[in-house]
């Protein structure tokens, strides 16, 4: 079978390979088997290979923070997924044709659901979800202020926000985005810079904000506490920068504010099995229905990892770029 291997952290394009390797083999009991239909490059994908993220394993390794698969084989004592079935890996190691994992691992999702969205299900749409349900607690009316809000989490923090009643504003680097991300139930959308927070006072007719979600860190951190309500909390969940967030002293000192950190990991770990599959459970009905999606820009076969990771690394692409390691999806 073909899986990616990371033999130096750099560029990824030149440390990545698509190599033939052995296949799985049969599951033991308690383990599960299935083919990867597609997966998704994400930001720590990329900095993964970089040797920038918060893992970095001896090499040569296999990146890849998820996916969505079809079960081939089950062992002995698993009962919640059967062959067939199609499911979400929790583990790493994605960027491959097959995967043997322990059948806890895995969590089964809708018939229904489409393929490519489900190829990017496990990260970002929880990670939206638990910056609204587990920095600040929230109520109807409350506002929210986001930066990066055209990328996939920021699209689905919008679309989670509008029907709990809570209020977005979205902070982009290009007017033309407004018209999309209005259409996605945006209520507020101003372009990043000096003036940041006077621009959203204006637009938000002053209403305080308790939540500002950061993505780009460096000074751009120090825009979106700005615009922060007295005791506001900002939730630094990434860096576009690859900077340290920065707020000023008195932001912290003379307005309460709190700086924050956010990883998927921590807040699922916070959380049973079976708390997590009721998790997705839900954010696969949702995406099966239609009402969470990301864009696709374009999809790749296994063999071209080096040109789609090189396509992930574009800036103002239109959508995600995905991998479909046995065959077309």
């Amino acid at each position: 079978m073909k899986q990616i291997l990371l033999d130096r952290y750099g560029q990824p394009e030149d440390g990545l390979r698509c190599a033939d390797v052995p296949d799985v083999g049969a599951p033991a009991a308690g383990e599960v088997v299935f083919e990867v239909l597609a997966f998704p490059i994400n930001p720590a994908d990329i900095s993964f290979c970089r040797g920038t993220y918060r893992l970095k394993p001896e090499l040569p390794a296999t990146p890849g923070a998820e996916c969505i698969g079809r079960v081939t084989a089950v062992g002995a004592g698993v009962t919640h997924v059967k062959v067939g079935d199609l499911v979400i890996n929790l583990q790493r190691e994605n960027w491959t044709q097959e995967r043997r994992v322990k059948g806890e691992d895995v969590i089964a999702v809708s018939d229904g659901i489409d393929i490519q969205q489900a190829a990017m299900l496990r990260i970002n749409p929880a990670t939206a979800l638990l910056l609204l349900t587990d920095i600040v607690p929230l109520k109807p009316g409350d506002w929210v202020i986001q930066n990066v809000a055209n990328s996939a989490v920021g699209r689905l923090v919008i679309r989670l926000a509008r029907p709990r009643g809570v209020k977005t504003v979205n902070v982009v680097r290009r007017e033309s985005l407004f018209g999309e991300l209005k259409a996605l139930g945006a209520d507020v959308c101003v372009i990043d810079g000096p003036d940041l927070a006077e621009v959203v006072k204006t637009q938000t007719h002053g209403a305080p904000i308790r939540l500002g979600l950061d993505a780009v860190s460096g000074r751009a951190t120090a825009r979106l506490s700005a615009c922060l309500a007295e005791g506001g909390v900002v939730c630094n969940y990434g860096s576009m920068t690859s900077e340290d967030p920065v707020m000023s002293r008195s932001a912290l000192i003379s307005g309460g504010l709190s700086l924050v950190g956010f990883i998927l990991g921590r807040g699922l770990a916070t959380r049973s099995l079976d708390q997590i599959r009721a998790i997705y459970a839900d954010l696969g009905q949702q995406v099966a229905k239609g009402n969470l999606s990301a864009p696709i820009e374009m999809i790749y076969p296994i063999e071209d990892i080096k040109e789609a990771v090189a396509h992930a690394q574009r800036g103002e692409r239109s959508g995600k770029i995905l991998v479909a390691p046995n065959g077309p999806v």
